[in-house]
């Protein structure tokens, strides 16, 4: 595997400087790229062990726990129709499959999975992959875990966390089973660097908690984590951030980490 050069690495992290990681901000982000293979860090800036609500990174775990219950079956099925779901944005109150599910993060079909699913299996395959703080419990006394935990609840995971589960979906050597795994893998979006770097990964945008520092309460949290590979070269990554982009973070960590991959 072909690893990254001291000047590489240099510019590695100059360019995450340049995109807005800089002074304050570094209390509050992270930016982590492992090598796949190893495990070795091949970046860190930021904090990178502090834990805040997966939101929809928790899509990835959500699938292989639909693929391995049965309740998913394939990238194109089961295709729920999301017509009457009326709390829903319009945007989503279409015919979702696994695959549209991924591609546009559509929280109602997450929730029908869990229903499917149920509260003890949940619970149980959220602990067996010692998924951060492996607390579904949801609100204080709303009786809200399978619809809320994953959102701005009680559900935290730090930076470094996401990437460790992410490098054994990417070796299958998570509890369940391989072929999960594979689905899996298979429905993650994909992006295409202009410097040719195949990338797969999940956005998330949630909310600081109420009783965060001041200077951070209320505000969207944004998630992009996943795994690129170029000329046989695999990384994972993980960049989190608190910004001001409500209800889009995500998008906004999105581009902020493929225009770093870029510049490698």
């Amino acid at each position: 595997m072909v690893g990254f050069s001291g000047f590489q690495r240099v510019s590695i992290i100059a360019g995450a400087l340049m995109l807005g990681s800089a002074g304050a901000a570094q209390a509050q982000s992270c930016t982590l790229v492992l090598d796949a293979q190893t495990g070795h860090t091949r970046m860190e800036e930021g904090h990178c062990d502090t834990r805040y609500t997966p939101a929809s990174t928790f899509k990835v775990p959500l699938a292989l726990m639909g693929y391995d219950a049965g309740v998913l079956t394939d990238a194109h099925n089961p295709r729920w129709d999301g017509q009457k779901e009326q709390r829903a944005p319009q945007r989503d109150r279409k015919s979702v499959d696994p695959t549209i599910w991924e591609a546009d993060s559509v929280v109602w079909y997450s929730r029908e999975l869990l229903r499917q699913l149920g509260a003890e299996r949940f619970n149980t395959y959220v602990k067996q992959f010692h998924y951060g703080n492996e607390d579904v419990s949801g609100d204080p006394g709303a009786d809200n875990a399978l619809t809320k935990s994953w959102i701005s609840s009680s559900l935290q995971i730090s930076p470094r966390e996401q990437a460790a589960f992410l490098r054994r979906l990417l070796a299958q050597d998570l509890p369940v089973s391989r072929e999960a795994q594979r689905q899996t893998m298979e429905i993650i979006p994909h992006f295409q660097t202009k410097s040719g770097w195949n990338v797969q990964g999940k956005t998330g945008s949630g909310t600081m908690p109420a009783d965060a520092p001041p200077e951070q309460a209320g505000k969207p949290v944004g998630w992009f984590v996943g795994w690129a590979n170029r000329n046989g070269e695999t990384i994972i990554f993980a960049r989190q951030n608190i910004g001001t982009a409500q209800g889009r973070q995500g998008l906004v960590e999105r581009e902020t980490l493929l225009s770093l991959l870029e510049k490698l």
